[in-house]
């Protein structure tokens, strides 16, 4: 059976996570604006199929380090530590949505729907900032129960995933009906801002509770 804790809060922080602007998003902004909300779909659509290779992975690796060696463990937590107290000062130290990639998305040149898609799939999984996200995060909701670990990973990841791709697809929806429009924009850069700041608050939280943490 998957040993699963603080569910909830897993799915709160999955949500903050989805509100922040990054490379996933961009891109199908990017293709909605483009091409419209079908396109804005299939990109959304490879987005979640790339984050389920990153799942797997997770779910496969760490439950066998995990459960392997101790010292394996120690490097796990002290590097996820990190890298979540690294992103979330870098989200809290935002001054625009999206600082240090493009501040719009752009249109992108039409393409078939199942390039898109492809291209969904490879923004995803060719992003290394995915790994660590998932080697950071999933482990701080997964219990020491031997033999139900993998499954947790599964399990959370595949809701991260699901609850994401739902979310993106509603960007997809919205991105598409405001073609050509720039009204509102500044007052979305602004909730887009205090989102990021609201979920670096929480990310570095989570880091510290990381780094005190005795076994997962």
């Amino acid at each position: 059976m998957p040993d699963i804790h603080h569910f909830a809060l897993f799915l709160l922080s999955g949500l903050l996570l989805n509100l922040t602007p990054g490379a996933d998003m961009l891109f199908i902004i990017s293709r909605s604006a483009g091409q419209g909300v079908r396109a804005g779909a299939m990109a959304a659509l490879g987005v979640g199929a790339g984050c389920l290779v990153h799942v797997t992975a997770a779910a496969v690796g760490l439950s066998a380090l995990i459960a392997a060696s101790d010292v394996a463990f120690g490097v796990v937590k002290w590097l996820g530590a990190a890298y979540l107290v690294w992103l979330g000062i870098g989200l809290l130290r935002a001054k625009t949505p999206a600082q240090g990639s493009r501040a719009t998305a752009e249109p992108m040149p039409a393409a078939p729907l199942r390039a898109v898609f492809w291209q969904g799939v490879l923004t995803n999984v060719l992003n290394p900032k995915i790994v660590l996200f998932f080697l950071a995060f999933l482990p701080q909701f997964v219990g020491p129960a031997p033999g139900g670990q993998g499954w947790a990973f599964l399990l959370l990841g595949v809701v991260f995933t699901v609850n994401g791709t739902l979310f993106n697809l509603g960007v997809a929806w919205v991105a598409a009906r405001a073609r050509g429009r720039m009204a509102g924009v500044g007052r979305m850069q602004r909730l887009a801002l205090w989102v990021r700041r609201v979920t670096g608050l929480v990310f570095v939280g989570f880091g510290l509770r990381l780094a005190l943490a005795s076994r997962l």
